[in-house]
């Protein structure tokens, strides 16, 4: 939420059906917004204030249409190259000619299931780097995207 905060984003979901995760990040969050973690450190409310946690994507789109007022294009990534994926520079094109809601969705652990990929509008290119290490965490994989799409040159 903080690096989606930091490159203005105006959402940032959180999805899992896991009823007791849902339940975690609510009480982390709780902390940061109110009483006195929120006076504390005021920048991580900010963050947290754009934080939504849902059980599943169709939820996500759906809260994300409901306050946009149309349906966001579907973006996805994962470790792998796939045919006909959009490079970053690509993407940040689309985003700054396009008034268009996007919802841009990253996978944890083994990843996005291929159903997702398979219902996503764009799939963009996988972070490269420079060793055959290719196991970014999540929250890093982020925070280079949010920079490559949003990120001040």
């Amino acid at each position: 939420a903080r690096a989606a905060r930091t490159f203005g984003a105006d959402l940032y979901y959180i999805v899992t059906p896991v009823e007791g995760q849902q339940s975690l990040v609510g009480k982390v969050a709780e902390h940061w917004q109110s009483g006195w973690g929120a006076t504390y450190n005021p920048k991580r409310k900010a963050a947290l204030d754009i934080l939504q946690v849902v059980p599943d994507l169709q939820s996500a789109v759906a809260d994300m249409a409901a306050r946009t007022g149309r349906s966001p294009r579907i973006v996805v990534t994962g470790a792998t190259g796939r045919p006909g994926s959009v490079s970053s520079k690509e993407l940040a094109e689309r985003l700054a000619k396009d008034d268009g809601a996007y919802l841009l969705v990253f996978g944890t652990g083994w990843g996005l299931t291929e159903e997702v990929f398979d219902s996503a509008d764009l799939v963009l290119e996988p972070i490269i780097g420079s060793s055959d290490y290719n196991h970014l965490s999540v929250r890093s994989a982020v925070s280079i995207y949010l920079d490559r799409l949003f990120g001040r040159t």
